[in-house]
């Protein structure tokens, strides 16, 4: 019964990591779609004064 209890908790962790990942992933790409004109825009410059 014990050995099922910790089987539970390892599959609720990994299940725990893997919805953190995901809010990572969704935030970078949220935070990549709203910033990348600007970077685009500097790395611009940045080519046209080398």
């Amino acid at each position: 019964m014990m050995e099922r209890a910790v089987t539970r908790e390892e599959g609720q962790d990994l299940a725990e990591y893997g919805l953190i990942l995901a809010l990572i992933a969704i935030v970078a790409i949220g935070a990549l779609t709203l910033l990348g004109g600007r970077i685009s825009s500097v790395l611009r410059s940045v080519a046209l004064r080398l």
